[in-house]
Order: structure tokens, then C-alpha cells, then sequence
């Protein structure tokens, strides 16, 4: 680990952010001091309900474009910008944030979020798009801007899209990529390390542009992360959620996976789980979480929690939540804060991306709580002392997604596709941590693999038959992957609002007797981040036993691709 470290985290912090209540890039809902306000007092209603929130974060956007962020955006905010903000926090002993982009103009379409201010002309890259930290005026303003903040009550700072290759056409002459990349990097942490110096009670978390791979989890594991980050960083967060590469019936279990993949990827490249913002709970009816409003978001809440991370950011529109919402919200908050601030919490099992069972156990000496997840289209008996190293006493399940109803028996765990299950041991397996169901998805009692026929496979698209037997549910996933690499390759046709629908770009029809047959399809939304797969689910009602049904498929992805078709018969209890 990087020399000079002082951690100044003394415990697991609580964050709301607003982000996902407006969405100013995959959507076109703004922020605005009304927004703001509104969700300030949702928040209190939670807080009254007993969840735990330290510190409300103003996510991206606050800012008048021309005004190098010492202006609030008009007619957004008024006059006084923030102040109405600060004083509700400063009534309700709420620590206030904000969010800066570190380097980057930020645009939106042919949309600059920020001008070029004089002071920052002389840093302006090539490109036009960023700035050079090493040379020109643009750090040193960007610095005092930031002090300013402070010294108006804001006590965490999120920096996002950092471009640490940004160079004036003059440095550019003179110095090599990597220098350029070298020196900015150097200048801001030194920067960064005489602010923190100054301000040691300021938290400080890092987003875009601080290493990491978020393309997809399918790419094996590399050094991306320099670990110098942790020496002005309070966290590191390890991507937006987005969808993973590993086919699911359950479309928010994908998020799901996706973060629980990047966990896993910043763990093996040496960062501690609890300097991991893992961003993985994020409601709300915008573009940026696909309209997901709060479905699935008990298991969400878990898993984000699970994970073990101290920056705990809770993303969206808190109003989705009803007061029995908030009531369980601040029940799962109670068992698993303690875990992070006084136990220990480990990943356990295999690499999620792999689509191996894994998980998270969380222990103190008086129990322990584990979270497992079955990425798999099959029943799986997890051997829970294989995956904790350890044997337990007799356990209770704590929650599990509904549906499959998971047991225990012999230190071995039966778990149903695609479901995550929590598992309480010792004290944790008293009735008052019992947690309940998921929503959103119901799992399989029972599945089984269908053998599919292909009867045509031209260039993108496909044909294939198969027969479903009575009383089974059809589930089908098609995978299209890189001809070169063999990887998943995911197709995206933009995000909201004028984004294409993924099931435009993948099209799926299903059909029996020359007839159409209706089917779920969940990745009907435009999709900013892509998607590699589809997955349709065809209630057996629709379906006539032992007669052939067609199965077609064609992707408008221009390179060319490789196609997998998987089928399973599934029944629901």
C-alpha cells in the first residue's frame, strides 16, 4: 500500500445522494433547489422511521455553467444558492456534501455543463473537452473553489470525471503520454493531499476516472487501480450499476451481480472492502436506473450493505419508500452496520462474473450472517463450511427472494436459480434479525435445461425449435459475443429519453403454430450502459404442450457476432 496514509474514517458512514431523484445525462429531468428540499425531508421521514443517514450529498449539477463552480445554476437555486440547504442540515444535524467534476467539462449531447472560464483558459486541453493539472491555471482556481465550499459547510466532497491524459497543444509537443498521464496524476494528488491537510474533517470519495474497469464482467482480472488514490481518498467507488454480462431471468439481480463483480475486482487489486463504495442502491423512475422505481430494492439494500464498504450511499428518490419501507430499511441497517464498524465481513466463493455461487459472511464473536447469491439457472446445494472455511451450529434462513423455498441441512444450503438467500448463525439466528422476502421476482421451485434444434444460423440471427412440456414456464436467453475475443459484447443504442429500446436493437420473437407468442422481456428500456444479452419468459398458458415452438433471433449489432441460445423449463411453486 501507498506510504503517508492516514485513514480518517472512524466508522461507517450513512450517505443519501440525490442522484436518480432528477438525471441531467441519461434522462432530462433537472436538478433544482425544490428537488433538493423535497428529498431533504424524505429523508427525515426515514430518519424518524430509524434509518440512518449521516450525511445528504448534492449530486451533479448545482453549478452555473459559466461560474467555475463559485455560482449557483439560476433560475435553479436562488439568490442564495445553497443557503436554505445548509440550514435545514444544520437544524437536523445532517452533514452536508457535494459533487464536483475533477477535471472534465462534463457535456450532454452538444450540452457544455461548463464554460471555460478565463482563469482556466491556459489548461484547456486540445481536445477542449478538460484541463491540464500540471500546467495553467485551472488547478490552482479548482483548489480555492473547493475551499470556498467547505468554508460555506459542505463536508464531503465527490470528485468525478477525472481525465488524467488531458494536455495543452503546447505540453503535448513536449511530452510523451505517459508523462502527460505521470504529471497530472502527481499534481492533483499533491494538491489533494495540502486540501486534505487543511481540512481533516472533510471526507473525500473518488468516481469516474480513478482507474478501475467497469466495461463488463467478463474480462479477467488486471492491476488497473493505483493504489497512490488511497492516500487522498476516503473511498473509491467501483462503478455506476449497470447490467452484467451473465444472463439473468431477474433483471435487477443483474445489477446486482454486475456490482458484486466490481467488489470483487477491487478487492483482488488490493483495496480494503471497507474503502469500497460499491454505489450499489440506487431507486428512482429516471434514465440512469433504468425506471426501475424500487423493485428489487430489499435485496439491493442487503447486498449494498453486505458488501462491507464504510462509504454506504444510498442513491434516488427516497419518496418511493413507504414508512413500512423505511422501518425495514433501518431493520437491515441495524444488523449489518454493527459487522462493518465493530465485526469483520470477507467475500466467500467463487469470482461473480465466473457465475459460480458467492457471497459475503460477516462475523463478530457472537454469530455470524451470511449473504449468498447463485448467479446459476439451477438448484444448487452450497456446502456453507466449503465457503467459510469454517463449520457453523444450526442456522436460520433471514431472507431469501421469494419463490424457492431454500433450506438447511447439514451445513449444506439449497438454493434456487438466481436467488440470494441470507443466512443468520449463532446469535443472528434469533427470530427479531429475521428479514423476510424479496420483491419483484418469484424463483423456480424447478428447472431443467431444454434441448433446442437451430434450423438456421446466418451471419447475426438465428433460428432453433424445441418442445416444452406441460406445466413448465419457457424461459429463453440469447448471448452474443466478440468473434475475436470470444467475450460478451454488449450493444447499446443510448439511454433516455431518446435512446433506442434494447429490444430494438435485440430482436426476439417466439412462435407456435405460425402464431406469435407473447412474452416478458424486461430489457425493454433504452440502455446507456449496454447489454450483451436478452432473456423472455413465456408463461406456460401460452404455450401448447409437445408441439414445436420457433424460436428467432437477430441482433442490429454491426460487427459480427457470435450467438448462444440457452433454453430452460421452469416451474414456479
Amino acid at each position: 500500500m501507498a506510504t503517508g496514509y492516514r485513514n480518517r474514517f472512524s466508522k461507517p458512514v450513512s450517505v443519501y445522494a440525490n442522484w436518480a431523484a432528477y438525471d441531467e445525462l441519461s434522462d432530462n429531468i433537472r436538478l433544482t433547489e425544490e428537488i433538493t428540499i423535497r428529498q431533504f425531508y424524505e429523508m427525515q421521514r426515514m430518519r424518524e422511521k430509524g434509518v440512518r443517514f449521516d450525511y445528504y450529498l448534492i449530486d451533479a449539477f448545482w453549478f452555473s455553467k459559466e461560474g467555475g463552480y463559485r455560482k449557483w445554476r439560476k433560475p435553479d437555486w436562488p439568490d442564495h444558492g445553497p443557503e436554505k440547504f445548509l440550514k435545514l442540515c444544520a437544524e437536523h444535524n445532517v452533514i452536508p456534501g457535494i459533487w464536483v467534476s475533477t477535471n472534465f467539462r462534463v457535456a450532454a449531447d452538444d450540452y457544455w455543463f461548463l464554460d471555460v472560464i478565463p482563469e482556466w483558459e491556459d489548461s484547456l486541453a486540445s481536445h477542449g473537452r478538460s484541463f491540464c493539472l500540471f500546467h495553467g491555471g485551472y488547478l490552482s482556481h479548482f483548489m480555492e473553489s473547493l475551499q470556498m465550499l467547505v468554508e460555506l459547510g459542505f463536508k464531503m466532497i465527490k470528485f468525478d470525471f477525472a481525465d488524467f491524459d488531458a494536455a495543452t497543444p503546447e505540453i503535448e509537443k513536449t511530452h510523451t503520454a505517459k508523462e502527460i498521464r505521470d504529471n497530472n496524476v502527481s499534481a492533483f494528488i499533491s494538491a489533494m493531499k495540502i486540501f486534505r491537510f487543511r481540512n481533516p474533517e472533510v471526507l473525500f470519495l473518488a468516481y469516474n476516472g480513478f482507474d478501475g474497469d467497469y466495461s463488463n464482467t467478463a474480462t479477467p482480472f488486471r492491476q488497473t487501480i493505483n493504489m497512490h488514490w488511497l492516500e487522498v481518498f476516503d473511498s473509491l467507488y467501483c462503478g455506476d450499476p449497470r447490467l452484467s454480462d451473465t444472463p439473468f431471468s431477474n433483471f435487477w439481480r443483474s445489477k446486482d451481480h454486475y456490482t458484486d463483480h466490481m467488489v470483487s475486482q477491487y478487492e483482488l487489486n488490493g483495496i480494503p472492502l471497507k474503502r469500497i463504495d460499491n454505489c450499489g442502491f440506487m431507486i428512482g423512475n429516471t434514465g440512469t436506473c433504468y425506471h426501475r422505481g424500487k423493485s428489487g430494492w430489499k435485496a439491493a439494500l442487503i447486498l449494498s450493505l453486505a458488501r462491507g464498504g464504510w462509504m454506504n450511499v444510498y442513491y434516488g428518490d427516497l419518496a418511493l419508500l413507504e414508512h413500512e419501507d423505511a422501518k425495514w430499511f433501518g431493520k437491515a441497517q441495524k444488523l449489518f452496520l454493527p459487522f462493518q464498524e465493530y465485526g469483520q465481513i470477507n467475500t466467500m466463493g467463487g469470482i461473480p462474473g465466473e457465475a459460480m455461487p458467492y457471497g459475503y459472511i460477516a462475523g463478530d464473536r457472537e454469530g455470524s450472517v451470511l449473504t449468498v447469491v447463485n448467479p446459476e439457472q439451477k438448484v444448487n446445494d452450497i456446502r456453507l463450511n466449503e465457503l467459510t472455511g469454517g463449520t457453523y451450529d444450526a442456522a436460520e434462513i433471514l431472507f431469501a427472494d421469494e419463490g424457492f423455498a431454500p433450506g438447511i441441512k447439514n451445513h449444506v444450503l439449497k438454493v434456487g436459480p438466481e436467488q440470494m438467500v441470507v443466512v443468520g448463525y449463532g446469535k443472528y439466528a434469533e427470530k427479531k434479525y429475521y428479514l423476510g422476502s424479496g420483491d419483484f421476482h418469484r424463483i423456480p421451485s424447478e428447472i431443467i435445461k431444454a434441448e433446442t434444434y437451430p434450423i438456421n444460423v446466418k451471419g447475426n440471427s438465428m433460428e432453433a425449435m424445441l418442445m416444452v412440456t406441460a406445466g413448465y414456464d419457457l424461459l429463453i436467453t440469447v448471448q452474443q459475443f466478440d468473434k475475436e475475443s470470444e467475450l460478451p459484447l454488449r450493444s447499446s443504442g443510448g439511454g433516455e429519453p431518446h435512446g433506442t429500446r434494447m429490444n430494438e436493437i435485440f430482436k426476439l420473437t417466439v412462435s407456435q403454430h405460425e402464431k406469435t407468442i407473447p412474452f416478458q422481456e424486461p430489457y425493454d428500456k433504452a440502455i446507456w450502459s449496454g447489454l450483451s444479452w436478452v432473456c423472455g419468459k413465456i408463461d406456460s398458458r401460452h404455450i401448447e404442450p409437445g408441439e414445436p415452438v420457433k424460436i428467432q433471433f437477430s441482433t442490429m449489432e454491426k460487427a459480427e457476432v457470435n450467438l448462444e441460445l440457452k433454453t430452460y423449463l421452469a416451474k414456479l411453486s
